[in-house]
């Protein structure tokens, strides 16, 4: 892994725990179980793994997804999205950097004149909103939905391109 896609992973993920525990939703000690957790799948790159809320919600049961989404929604004012049914632009779809979007677990979905729709099971992470804003050339509307929801897009994604590029390299029958 890139040393600055690491560096952006950790940081999402310990802004976004951070903020977990600011907003009582998850207690200080069991952040700093899922911290550790997280570090040793960052070391076995698996970047479906790599991610505290998933540690705290899947393995460890001290939270639900839902609950970090309903207070993105009820605080901030996201909207909610399901990336299944929704049809990307194949110029959005290109321009996807799956590192940077495993690493945030956010990605842009869409783009209407100046601006950017961008899913995220990560809202509360600083580090994450600051990362896509320095990366977006105008405003972002963000939206909150689920780890799998991300995880499902971007393994799609990388799974089009994987038999774009099988394609391109058969020889001609």
């Amino acid at each position: 892994m890139a040393s600055n896609i690491r560096s952006l992973l950790m940081r999402a993920n310990r802004l976004l725990g951070a903020n977990l525990v600011e907003a009582n939703l998850v207690k200080l000690e069991d952040l700093e179980v899922a911290s550790e957790r997280l570090l040793e799948l960052v070391e076995a790159g698996r970047p479906r793994e790599t991610t505290v809320l998933g540690l705290l919600a899947y393995q460890q049961k001290v939270l639900r997804e839902e609950d970090v989404i309903q207070y993105a929604v009820d605080n901030d004012g996201v909207g909610l999205v399901d990336l299944r049914t929704y049809d990307v632009p194949d110029d959005v779809k290109r321009a996807l950097d799956p590192a940077a979007c495993w690493a945030t677990w956010s990605v842009p979905f869409d783009r209407e004149e100046d601006f950017h729709f961008i899913a995220t099971a990560y809202y509360l992470s600083p580090a994450v909103r600051a990362h896509w804003e320095k990366q977006c050339d105008g405003p972002i509307l963000w939206f909150a939905t689920t780890l799998g929801g991300v995880a499902d897009f971007i393994e799609k994604i990388e799974a089009d391109r994987a038999s774009a590029a099988a394609a391109l390299a058969k020889p001609f029958a």
